[in-house]
């Protein structure tokens, strides 16, 4: 059973020396994978296992913290709903591409990932759906409002913000993680991220932007 962990969705709610600690657990699971311990989290984060069942509960709690931790990584850039114009919008959304962009293509995550699908369906514990619930899905719950912010102010066009999201997820992704998780030694440079978040925002724009109600409803300027 999962214990209660700090929301870290919200990264000021840990103090340094538990942000230390999971660190520490990011690089064992780099390391070791599969094999990651209690005891050998603590022995590299120079700490009891007391204080680690204290702060996160049991193993499956210190997953779930990790993964958040590592997904807080990702910032969604605050929009004021009232002057929200396109370059802010813009602003925002090419930050998050990028931001998750360096994330998913670390070490780290490439290696939380792997061991997350070696467990998804195995009985072992929940990581697959940890990852899921506090990775992808809690991303989703952080950018869905700028999103819809946008709607509001006449920025986007779309129906589901559900979908306008997977369409950008989508759109910032490509092949990148599947082919890190396969192996791939894929160079991502600032330049390189910089440049796909940008070329993303600009695709999801044309797709969502605001339409003409004219032939084939197509964006205006296309």
């Amino acid at each position: 059973m999962l214990h209660s962990v700090p929301d870290i969705d919200n990264s000021e709610a840990l103090t340094e020396r538990q942000q230390a600690v999971l660190d520490a657990a990011l690089r064992l699971l780099v390391e070791e994978g599969d094999n990651l311990t209690m005891t050998a989290v603590a022995r590299r984060a120079s700490c009891s296992k007391e204080t680690l069942y204290k702060w996160f509960g049991d193993r499956d709690g210190l997953l779930t913290a990790t993964v958040q931790w590592q997904a807080s990584k990702v910032r969604v850039a605050p929009v004021d709903r009232k002057g929200l114009d396109l370059a802010s919008l813009t602003a925002s959304l090419e930050r998050f591409a990028s931001d998750w962009l360096r994330v998913i293509s670390s070490d780290t995550s490439v290696a939380l990932n792997r061991v997350a699908v070696g467990h998804a369906g195995s009985g072992k514990d929940d990581l697959g759906a940890i990852v899921l619930q506090n990775g992808r899905f809690a991303l989703a719950r952080r950018l869905k409002p700028v999103l819809e912010a946008g709607r509001q102010a006449g920025l986007l066009d779309f129906d589901d913000a559900e979908t306008a999201f997977r369409t950008f997820f989508g759109l910032v992704a490509r092949d990148v993680q599947i082919r890190l998780l396969l192996g791939d030694r894929l160079q991502l440079t600032d330049a390189t991220i910089g440049g796909d978040a940008a070329r993303a925002t600009q695709q999801f724009l044309a797709l969502y932007g605001p339409k003409t109600r004219g032939a084939n409803n197509r964006p205006q300027g296309l």
